[in-house]
Formats: C-alpha cells, sequence, structure tokens
C-alpha cells in the first residue's frame, strides 16, 4: 500500500503541527497572565489575601471572580442624599464620643457601617462574607475595614490601646466614606 505523504511532508506537517501548539500554549499564558494582572491591580491586597488562602493563583483567581459574580446579581445602589446626611451626622456624632469613650466609638463606627453596607443592599452576613462582598467595589479600602473590625471585635481582656483605637477610627472613615459618594453604573475602585 502506497502512503499519499513523502517523508519531507510528514516532517513539515509534524512541525507545522508543533508549531500551532506552542503558538495556542503562548496565547493561553499570555491570557492567564493578562487576566492576573488585571485582577491584582483591581484587588490589590485582597488579590494577595485570596493567594495566601487558597493556597495558589488559579484557585485565588477563580474566587475573585466568583466573588464578582455574586456581587453583581445583588441590588447595590447609592444612597438617597438625605441618607448620605442622615449617616454622614450619625458619623460625626460617633466621631465626637470617641475622646471619652473611644472603645464604644469603635464599635459604634462597625455598627454604622454595617448599617450603611446593609442600606447599600449589600446582605447581612458573617464579616468575612460581607468583606468578600464590599472587596469586589472597595479593594482598596478592604485592610482598612479588615484592621479596624479587628479592633472593634476585640474581646475585653485583650484591651486594644488608645493607638489602636484611633487608629480603627482613621480605617472605619475611609471606608465609611467610600460607601458615602456615589458611584457611576459598573464602577470599581481599583485597588492602589
Amino acid at each position: 500500500m502506497n502512503l499519499p505523504f513523502t517523508n519531507a511532508q510528514l516532517i513539515i506537517a509534524a512541525i507545522a503541527l508543533v508549531v500551532v501548539v506552542l503558538i495556542a500554549v503562548g496565547a493561553y499564558l499570555e491570557y492567564r497572565k493578562s487576566k492576573t494582572r488585571a485582577l491584582r491591580t483591581r484587588f490589590g491586597t485582597e488579590y494577595d489575601r485570596a493567594i495566601a488562602t487558597h493556597g495558589s493563583s488559579r484557585k485565588a483567581e477563580n474566587k475573585l471572580a466568583d466573588r464578582e459574580t455574586r456581587v453583581e446579581a445583588l441590588k447595590i445602589r447609592d444612597l438617597e442624599a438625605t441618607e448620605r446626611e442622615r449617616y454622614a451626622a450619625e458619623w460625626h456624632a460617633v466621631q465626637s464620643r470617641f475622646v471619652d469613650h473611644p472603645k464604644a466609638a469603635v464599635t459604634e463606627a462597625d455598627d454604622l457601617v454595617n448599617s450603611v453596607l446593609e442600606a447599600r443592599g449589600y446582605p447581612r452576613a458573617g464579616f468575612e462574607q460581607r468583606a468578600n462582598d464590599v472587596s469586589v467595589t472597595y479593594p482598596r479600602v478592604m485592610e482598612n475595614y479588615r484592621r479596624a473590625h479587628g479592633v472593634a471585635v476585640r474581646p475585653g481582656q485583650i484591651e486594644a490601646t488608645t493607638e489602636e483605637l484611633r487608629t480603627a477610627m482613621i480605617e472605619y472613615r475611609a471606608i465609611f466614606d467610600e460607601l458615602l459618594q456615589a458611584q457611576k453604573p459598573g464602577e470599581h475602585k481599583v485597588a492602589a
């Protein structure tokens, strides 16, 4: 039986196949690199936290993508002007109590941020789930939020220092200010 291909033609076909496979692999690797770069830019420290939590960049990126999908399905809304004014007044009241009652003021700041999140449409959930949801839109202030919350919920026997409480108030102020601002549709704050 005669084969219709010569050895030279088979070698050329094999080389062409290898080149196509190499191009496909290169394109895939470039796609993964650009996806990683985009997620790292978008989520900042949350990207690094996800890798530490999930053990690999692929798992972390999948979890971050799941966060985005979850938040897109939520009914997140901007606050009305009157709501913003009311919450701003509440913040000033909480902040003014800091001098005399710093621990109570930090706890109230935590409660106030949670109230704003609920008013915006974030579901009532455990802190980690809520932080994951908020990180999609506000990645720049997530470390602030996590640190401040850690101080706010610290048990009484491990008393926070006045400096830790002061820093927590400043960090709560950063997330609070971000939450009060109106956002353009589809806008996400990029981590710095």
